[in-house]
């Protein structure tokens, strides 16, 4: 079991990923709490040496992304209908930035991991690979038809 000093310090750190990853997963503010609170439990609990800050950080986001698949999975949530059907986004997004969310929320899961991992974490091909255990082609050609599905939705041009 984690100090508490180890939890606070791995809260500090990755608590704006675990929270946005969950957000691109369940688009629910509530789950993503829940979820939020499980990652971190689990990290508390857990006896895993990690050997650096980036091994540290992908364990976060793998479990963040099983445990949000999970329940997505999960009896109850196949069995019910969520009451809000908002899309909820962050506030501090200008109205350009607002369309790019929603524009990759609305893309299916498998793009929404890459896209996320690649543009939002800063994580290269080879490392989102890694992280979600694909091949690195398989990541290339991902992120080459998220852009195509984005470009699409949001009506570019090609250039951009």
């Amino acid at each position: 079991m984690r100090s508490e000093q180890e939890a606070e310090r791995a809260i500090e750190l990755y608590a704006d990923t675990v929270r946005r990853l969950c957000m691109v997963h369940l688009k629910n503010q509530a789950d993503t709490e829940d979820i939020f609170q499980t990652v971190f439990l689990k990290y508390v609990l857990s006896t895993v040496v990690f050997e650096n800050e980036e091994h540290e950080k992908a364990w976060f986001i793998r479990v963040t992304i099983n445990a949000c698949k999970d329940l997505l999975k999960s009896f109850f949530r196949s069995r019910t209908v969520p009451l809000e059907e908002l899309l909820e986004e962050p506030a501090s997004l200008s109205d350009e930035n607002r369309e790019v969310w929603q524009a990759v929320l609305a893309l299916p899961l498998k793009y929404r991991d890459v896209v996320f991992l690649h543009y939002h974490e800063g994580y290269t091909a080879p490392q989102i690979s890694r992280i979600l255990g694909k091949n690195v082609n398989t990541i290339y050609t991902l992120l080459n038809r998220s852009k195509t599905l984005l470009k699409e939705s949001l009506g570019g041009d090609g250039d951009e």
